[in-house]
C-alpha cells in the first residue's frame, strides 16, 4: 500500500467514527455559552437544572423587554424570540426525563424542581394572556408556550409516579 492509499483509508476510518458517534447538535435558541454548559452536564439531572434556568432567564427577559420604557425597535421579533426560546428549553428539559428513563438514572430531585419552577412560569405565562400588554404581536408565541408547559408539567408528574422510591437502607447490627 502506498502512503495516499494508507492516508484515505485512515480518513475514511475516521470519518466513519466520527458519523457513528452522535454530536450534540446546539438549539437556535441556546448561546454558545448555555450550549457549552449542556454540553458538559454529565447526567440528565444536570441537564434538566441547566433547561430549567435557562427557561426562567428567558422568561424575565421577556418580562423585562415586555415592560420596557424604550421598546426595541424589533420588538416583536425580541419577544417571540423569547418566547419560542423559553418553549425549546421546556421541550428539551422534558426530553431529559426520557433518556434518564432509559438509562435508570434517578432524577427525583430534578423533577421537584420542575414541577415548582414550571407551575411558576405557568402561572406567570397565563397572567400574561390576560393582563398583557400589546398582547397581539406575541399572542401565537405564547399560546404554544402555555401549551408545551403544561404538556411539560404532565411529562413530569408521569415520571413522578413511575419512578420507584429509593432504596431503604437498614442499619446492620
Amino acid at each position: 500500500m502506498t502512503y495516499r492509499m494508507v492516508a484515505a483509508l485512515l480518513f475514511l476510518v475516521v470519518a466513519g467514527v466520527r458519523a457513528a458517534v452522535p454530536q450534540f447538535q446546539p438549539r437556535d435558541y441556546l448561546s454558545d455559552e448555555e450550549a457549552d454548559k449542556i454540553r458538559d452536564a454529565d447526567t440528565p439531572a444536570a441537564r434538566i437544572k441547566l433547561y430549567v434556568e435557562f427557561a426562567e432567564e428567558r422568561l424575565k427577559k421577556f418580562d423585562y423587554e415586555l415592560n420596557r420604557a424604550t421598546p426595541e425597535r424589533n420588538r416583536a421579533e425580541v419577544l417571540n424570540s423569547l418566547l419560542n426560546g423559553y418553549a425549546g428549553c421546556m421541550d428539551d428539559g422534558a426530553d431529559q426525563i426520557a433518556v434518564a428513563r432509559e438509562k435508570q438514572m434517578d432524577i427525583r430531585v430534578a423533577l421537584k424542581l420542575m414541577q415548582t419552577k414550571y407551575h411558576e412560569f405557568l402561572t406567570e405565562l397565563q397572567r400574561y394572556e390576560k393582563e398583557g400588554k400589546d398582547l397581539d404581536v406575541y399572542r401565537d408565541t405564547l399560546e404554544d408556550a402555555i401549551e408545551g408547559t403544561k404538556d411539560a408539567i404532565s411529562d413530569v408528574e408521569e415520571a413522578q409516579k413511575e419512578m420507584l422510591p429509593a432504596p431503604v437502607r437498614r442499619k446492620s447490627s
